[in-house]
Order: C-alpha cells, then sequence, then structure tokens
C-alpha cells in the first residue's frame, strides 16, 4: 500500500502546455488510493478539458469562484473549504505567471486563493521554456517558495514546445507521484520508527479441537497497525487467531494461536521497538493439561481446572525502557478506576479503556468508543466512531506524548 492511499490530494493545473500530462497525473494518484479533486486557471481550460479529469478524479472540477450553469444563482465555490480539506496541494503544472503570484500573494483566480488558503504541504512542478526557467527572476520566486515551506520539484531536461531543447519540462507523472510517495515517506512523523502491536484473542486449547477464548476479532489492532504504517512506521503485528488480513508493505504479520505463542513472539522483538500497544485480548486462563486427542461427548468432562496465562502486558511495563507501552482495559463496571489502576500497576505510559457497557463499542464490530488515558491519570473521552477513526485518535496522543 502506497503512503499515498486514503490521502486528499488537491492537484491545480495552470496554463501550460505540460497539462496535457495532467490526466495521467491524476490516473497514477488515483491508483495510489489517493482521492484528488482538481482545481485550474482559466488559462488552463484551453489544454485540457475539465471533463476529462473530473472522470479520471470521480470528483468535479473547478476553475472559477463562481459555479458554472448557475447564472442566475450563481453559487461559490468555496476555496477555503477546498484548501482545508486537503492533505497535500499540487501544483503542476506551475507556470512562470502562477510562481510570480504565488511568491508575491498575488490572487486573482481560485487556484491561487486555494493556494493561499492552504494549511498542508504544497508541492510545485514548474514547466516552462528554459531561458524563463534560468531567468533570475524564475529562480528568487521558486527559491523564496521553498522557503516558505513549498517543495519545488526540479524541471526535466528534454525537448520544449518551443522548439528549443533544455530544463524546462515538468517532471513525469510517474516520476511525480514517486518524488511525492519518497518525500511523504521521509516527512512521516513515525519514519524510522518501529511499533509492535498485538491484536486480536489467544486460544488456550482444552483439546485438539476445542478450546477457551473471547470474542475478539482483531479489528482494533489491525486498524492500529495500518495507521501506524501510513505515519511512516515499520510495523510488527502479532495477531491471535482472527480472519484479517494487513494492506500496507511496512507491516510484518506474526500469526500466533496461544497466549505462550504470543509471549515468546513479543519479546523476540519487544527490547529493539520504540512504540508497543498491547491490544490484544489475551487470555486470562489456560487449562492446567490440554488432552492430546479429542475428549469424547460420552466420555463426559466434568471440569476444566485452569491456570493462569503469562501476563505480558505486566512483564512489557516490567522491561521497559526506551519504549513508549500502551495498553488496553476492557471493563464492565468501576471502569476508569480499574483502568487507571491497571496503568499504574503495569507500569503503562498510557491506557486505552473500552467498555462492554457502551453500545455497539467493543468486541467483534467495526466500531468503538474508548477513553484514552495518560499515566497521569489525566484523560481524554472520545465518541462512537469507526474503528479506523479511533486508531487515528490514539495515534495522535501517542505523537502528542512522544
Amino acid at each position: 500500500m502506497s503512503v499515498l492511499s486514503g490521502k486528499k490530494v488537491l492537484l491545480g493545473i495552470t496554463g501550460g502546455i505540460a497539462a496535457y500530462k495532467t490526466p495521467l497525473l491524476v490516473r497514477a494518484l488515483v491508483k495510489k488510493g489517493a482521492e484528488v479533486k482538481v482545481v485550474m486557471t482559466p488559462s488552463a481550460l484551453d489544454f485540457v478539458t475539465p471533463l476529462t479529469l473530473a472522470t479520471l478524479s470521480q470528483n468535479p472540477v473547478v476553475s472559477s469562484f463562481t459555479a458554472e450553469g448557475n447564472s442566475d444563482h450563481p453559487q461559490w465555490n468555496n476555496h477555503v473549504e477546498l484548501a482545508l480539506w486537503a492533505d497535500l496541494f499540487l501544483i503542476a503544472p506551475a507556470t512562470s505567471n502562477t510562481l510570480s503570484s504565488m511568491a508575491q500573494a498575488r490572487c486573482n483566480n481560485l487556484l491561487l486563493a486555494c493556494y493561499l488558503s492552504a494549511q498542508c504541504t504544497i508541492y510545485i512542478a514548474p514547466a516552462m521554456d528554459l531561458d524563463m526557467y534560468a531567468h533570475p527572476a524564475n529562480k528568487a520566486n521558486m527559491e523564496k517558495l521553498a522557503r516558505f515551506g513549498n517543495f519545488i520539484f526540479p524541471a526535466q531536461e528534454g525537448l520544449l514546445a518551443s522548439g528549443l531543447e533544455g530544463k524546462g519540462r515538468m517532471m513525469e507523472p510517474d516520476d511525480i507521484v514517486d518524488s511525492l510517495e519518497e518525500n511523504l515517506q521521509e516527512r512521516a512523523p513515525l519514519n524510522g520508527k518501529t511499533v509492535l502491536i498485538t491484536a486480536g484473542p489467544t486460544y488456550e486449547a482444552i483439546d485438539p479441537v476445542r478450546f477457551i477464548g473471547n470474542h475478539s476479532s482483531g479489528k482494533m489492532g489491525f486498524a492500529l497497525a495500518e495507521e501506524a504504517a501510513k505515519l511512516g512506521a515499520k510495523v510488527i503485528l502479532i495477531a491471535g487467531p482472527t480472519a484479517l488480513s494487513t494492506q500496507h508493505t511496512n507491516i510484518i504479520l506474526h500469526p500466533v494461536v496461544s497466549a505462550a505463542d504470543m509471549h515468546a513472539a513479543v519479546f523476540s522483538h519487544y527490547a529493539n521497538v520504540d512504540i508497543a500497544i498491547a491490544s490484544a485480548a489475551v487470555a486470562d486462563f489456560r487449562p492446567t493439561l490440554s488432552a492430546d486427542q479429542k475428549i469424547k461427548k460420552q466420555t463426559g468432562l466434568a471440569e476444566i481446572q485452569l491456570t493462569e496465562t503469562i501476563d505480558i502486558l505486566a512483564q512489557m511495563g516490567k522491561e521497559k525502557k526506551q519504549q513508549f507501552l500502551l495498553g488496553f482495559a476492557l471493563e464492565t463496571e468501576n471502569e476508569l478506576e480499574n483502568a487507571k489502576g491497571k496503568c499504574a500497576r503495569k507500569n503503562l505510559d498510557a491506557i486505552v479503556l473500552n467498555s462492554l457497557n457502551d453500545t455497539d463499542a467493543g468486541f467483534g464490530g467495526s466500531q468503538n468508543k474508548i477513553t484514552y488515558i495518560r499515566k497521569d491519570t489525566s484523560l481524554v473521552a472520545f465518541d462512537l466512531k469507526p474503528k479506523t477513526a479511533v486508531a487515528k485518535d490514539i495515534f495522535t496522543q501517542i505523537l502528542k506524548a512522544l
């Protein structure tokens, strides 16, 4: 899975001949999993049609401050809303005229209004003739824009629309996408970090067929793993029995079955990780004896003697050094008190509280309602939301702590 997957990309297209390549750029971004919206300058309409771009992006294309086709009752294209929607703003091609306007904060079209309103990272792919690209004024404008924190993709050498050959061509669409991925990965907040996550239930064998387990689906742990990978981390995901699979290439999945298996897998990696999240619902007890063969019904099973499983999280707390350690607590009564006690008792940096008293939250489902409790007992309570969104909330809190 690309680091662009799930990203909201605003593509700004200006009036240069290189605009003819932008449908390929839109398609390449969409193939990487990005959601793309396009804003054009009026002159860009001479080089590529909004219909083509709208078809490829599956989003409306805008080029003016009012929506076309509403002359009697014009509707405003909200540049602020569009700019704030974006996770990143890519301007390709960026002409000399647009570069100058951006550097001087001139706002005479919708694209420039979006640029001046954007809070996200800006990427610029210049395109113009070689002498224009080499002109000191254009060089000064690009240097100024770079000082503002914008990323400038260098123009490439080749045959230009003027018939001349030299430096000034817009970087090719696939190269732009590759450069975006590389830059996003380098700037990702967890780039260079290793995150260990446990997920799902454990099964403790009664015999080769039957087991003691719980209703955990592993969805929360897998959502956390995907979010950590999107943030740039290398993820070690140790998961009990589950039907789930991973998507991101940064995730290494280690399937396990029992608490003993999970313990062994965790501590083969724990010493070298930066963040550890214990979201698995590890069985607290296992049968003292496990039958080698299936226990027949007619034989009967009067009782099952139980023994406590090893407390993986407690050992992680004892052996913690540089790691940020986050635990989970699923409670049915005295939720806050029990969760705070577990956080202190097991030497955690924070704990996530789930309650089975919350409708539609907890085991099995696709939603969760959590309270994030720090080791100083301060807390943040969140509303019920999809577990993918919960994973984002949790990592927002972890990044604040780091």
